[in-house]
């Protein structure tokens, strides 16, 4: 497989907008390409990332706008039209890829052994530089455009670093209100098929909180376990008992989601250990299922612990909250995403995503509102086609141009009164 993919003037085959944005997008959509790949080759981690935070800068000051960059991460925030009246649009990317090694054979893979941009954060960051180029040719050519200040935000740290809060509490939103600003983001993924757009009001993606439990009994010699007390089995009953807990505690319509993904117990076959140790994770879609969540895993370890006479301790790890879209943003994008692309390629989505998102601590803060943008080629069904997160994943780069002209689109045309 090679790098090479469509750029053409039109989202998918067959399908030609007259949007004028869209052909504004994909007009500068071979100047963007560069951007995105030396940014896939140069994948960074966490909340430090000086390459791509350089790259943004440098973007940033050819057109003319001033960077400032975070403290304790590498971000980087400008506004565009600073000091125009009317509320704030603050327009998100985030910047951060993962810890695996790609395997992909694209043409500009990662040159960085053990990390890679699979979840597409490095299209986030360049369709955000591209709206902001739009955005400042348009609004120079008429400033009647921008209807107010539009603040962009390149944030490090969103796979589990919590980049988001931490840029809150460097002040990202300190000067605005839940009455003066409203944001919005866009998370590509390989879900959809390519140009398609698909978002929803109320919970979009789930909360994400992990757990860790450990079951102390007492060891001894494989071939007498009356002698011991061995934890082994009592971990693997809590496991199933917390998966028939969820089935039966928890209301069908306001779900939860529990996965224990790692064990460790043990050296050797013929040694009953002392202790077993689990970890996983838990989502939901709203805040009081959250809450109940805690409560359950504690109630049922230490039941099913409590029956066979050994102890069971539970932690938590709490990340992050519910990302809620709120239905007046989420209806005025809509509308918006419907004039760039047309209606059939803009959908409603009828469940939220189970995956957790970092957007949800300035959603907190003031209305707003992701959006999914599709990233698969038409012509691949989604049975077997990698998805994010996955070393093999691909995203085409012809959907960026959607990206880029629905960032500027909201930009200039969300509805001072969205959301009010």
């Amino acid at each position: 497989m090679t790098g090479t993919m469509t750029t053409q003037d039109r989202v998918h085959p067959g399908v030609i907008n007259s949007s004028e944005l869209l052909v504004a997008a994909h007009s500068i959509l071979p100047e963007l390409l560069p951007i995105r790949r030396a940014i896939h080759r140069r994948p960074e981690l966490g909340l430090n990332l000086p390459e791509t935070q350089a790259i943004v800068a440098e973007e940033l000051r050819k057109l003319g706008l001033e960077p400032k960059l975070g403290v304790a991460l590498s971000s980087v925030t400008a506004t565009i039209g600073e000091g125009r009246p009317g509320r704030t649009i603050v327009l998100r990317a985030d910047m951060d890829a993962l810890p695996l090694t790609e395997e992909t054979g694209l043409d500009f893979a990662s040159e960085v052994d053990g990390r890679m941009h699979a979840c597409g954060h490095d299209t986030h960051v360049t369709m955000l530089l591209g709206a902001a180029r739009l955005l400042v040719q348009r609004s120079a050519e008429d400033p009647s455009r921008l209807p107010g200040p539009v603040r962009l935000m390149f944030q490090p740290g969103e796979e589990g670093w919590f980049g988001a809060k931490v840029m809150l509490d460097e002040g990202l939103l300190d000067d605005l209100t839940a009455e003066s600003a409203r944001g919005f983001a866009i998370h590509i993924t390989t879900l959809y098929p390519s140009g398609e757009i698909h978002a929803r009001p109320g919970p979009f993606c789930a909360s994400a909180d992990n757990f860790a439990i450990t079951v102390r009994g007492s060891g001894g010699h494989a071939s007498a376990p009356h002698n011991a007390k061995d934890p082994i089995p009592v971990a693997a009953e809590i496991i199933t008992a917390l998966q028939v807990a969820i089935t039966r505690s928890v209301h069908a319509f306001d779900p939860a989601v529990l996965t224990v993904a790692h064990m460790r117990a043990g050296t050797t076959t013929n040694i009953i250990p002392e202790t077993a140790h689990f970890e996983g994770t838990f989502r939901t879609v709203s805040d009081e299922r959250r809450a109940m969540m805690p409560d359950l895993i504690r109630r049922v370890a230490g039941g099913v612990a409590a029956a066979h006479g050994v102890e069971a301790e539970v932690e938590f790890k709490p990340l992050y909250p519910v990302t809620v879209n709120d239905k007046g943003v989420f209806e005025r994008v809509q509308d918006i995403a419907r004039s760039i692309v047309g209606e059939a390629d803009v959908q409603e989505m009828p469940s939220p995503i189970m995956g957790a998102e970092d957007w949800s601590y300035v959603l907190q803060r003031i209305p707003g509102v992701m959006f999914s943008l599709g990233a698969r080629p038409r012509d691949r069904e989604l049975a077997g086609f990698p998805q994010n997160h996955s070393n093999l994943v691909v995203f085409e780069e012809g959907a960026m141009a959607l990206g880029v002209a629905l960032y500027a689109a909201v930009a200039e045309q969300l509805d001072p009164d969205a959301g009010a």
